[in-house]
């Protein structure tokens, strides 16, 4: 198992927790990226914290937010991965998403020949490359365990066998399902902020095959938050994307001169972050999480710009431009009565929960291959 930011750790968590107590599996985890920062919070203690073991650590995250330290930190990772997987000689890596470091850990194991297992494949998200990463992968993994029925007739579409596709549902979904979430009082006191009458969590990430356009985008979000009267708000940092250092600035810079009513953190860990969505009225930035998990929770979600242009989504989502006029007509259209009511009947378009014994089921249960040529399945 790769694992290689906070968010996806959390995606992960169940699954993590199901190969180590299943008899028929061996768990090994590699950690990498932002887990192994300061910048980020060194959230690999998370991990150990939950009582699992880091069987390796694969340094090569490089301290610059620009396209070339992108690069050149996914080939570091290629050359940190290569090593790991022959001293593990794992019969399967699992990896989770499309960012760089699961692209350098894809690769490594396609390389040596050992078995890939997809998850969270088949999925669009125009403004950054990460969809080309997803893509990508998929073309090197064996099995795909994917979130809903258009992401599976996508991976078959990229020429995989419709045999090896497994609608297993959305991970975060299985773990809003599987997790025992904090009462009010508890969360406040963990996280050190008291809930107002309206909230929002804000999570703002960098469109990553945009040229600067971060600053001015986040900007015009900030100026909208502002201004709201009666609005608490919480910031989560962005990850370790080209431009992300731009952001987490002006989130600093923002909170510091409005302390009574934000507060941001670099990770909040998966428990807080999904107790937090039950009392707040919406997740607003670009990050995928107001898609795939906020309309669970019957809350709305403002999607601002195309970072996650292509993604299902459900009722409850409000998409926007990063300007300050449209945001402000969505954040009106959150607040109305039409709305709010809507949001009671929404249904999240990423199925209901069980995905990781459906995945475990594969691993079980398919046959592992004896080589990785695979004929291109056209439609």
């Amino acid at each position: 198992m790769i694992t290689g930011t906070r968010a996806e750790y959390g995606l992960l968590y169940w699954l993590v927790k199901g190969i180590e107590d299943d008899p028929g599996l061996e768990l090994q985890i590699v950690v990498t990226g932002m887990h192994l920062s300061p910048e980020f919070g060194l959230t690999f203690k998370e991990i150990e914290a939950d009582g699992f073991k880091i069987d390796k650590k694969v340094e090569m995250l490089l301290s610059a937010d620009t396209p070339s330290s992108v690069a050149k930190s996914t080939g570091l990772g290629m050359i940190g991965f290569a090593d790991v997987f022959n001293e593990l000689q794992p019969d399967i890596v699992l990896i989770l998403g499309d960012r760089f470091e699961v692209l350098a850990a894809a690769f490594s194991a396609f390389t040596a020949r050992i078995p890939i297992g997809h998850i969270h494949g088949g999925e669009t998200t125009e403004g950054v490359f990460d969809e080309a990463i997803r893509h990508s992968i998929t073309k090197m993994s064996w099995w795909h365990f994917v979130a809903a029925e258009e992401y599976k007739n996508r991976v078959i579409q990229l020429g995989e066998d419709p045999r090896r596709v497994h609608l297993v549902g959305g991970m975060g979904v299985d773990c809003i399902n599987k997790t025992v979430l904090l009462g009010k009082t508890k969360l406040e006191k963990s996280i050190g902020f008291k809930f107002g009458n309206k909230n929002l969590l804000v999570t703002y990430h960098p469109a990553t095959l945009e040229k600067n356009t971060s600053k001015q985008s986040f900007q015009a979000l900030l100026d909208v938050l502002d201004k709201l009267e009666d609005v608490k708000l919480i910031f989560t940092e962005p990850n370790a994307d080209t431009e992300g250092r731009i952001i987490k600035q002006m989130i600093a810079d923002f909170v510091l001169v409005r302390r009574d009513r934000s507060i941001s953190f670099a990770s909040m860990g998966s428990l807080n972050y999904l107790s937090t969505l039950q009392f707040v009225d919406a997740v607003v930035g670009n990050s995928s999480s107001g898609l795939t998990e906020a309309p669970t929770f019957k809350i709305g979600t403002i999607n601002i710009g195309d970072r996650q242009k292509g993604r299902l989504e459900a009722d409850s989502v409000i998409d926007c431009e990063p300007n300050p006029k449209t945001i402000n007509k969505a954040i009106e259209k959150l607040y109305s009565k039409d709305f709010q009511e809507r949001l009671m009947k929404v249904q999240n378009p990423y199925g209901d929960g069980c995905a990781t014994e459906k995945i475990i089921d594969v691993l079980n249960n398919q046959p592992h291959p004896e080589g990785l040529k695979k004929e291109f399945y056209n439609l």
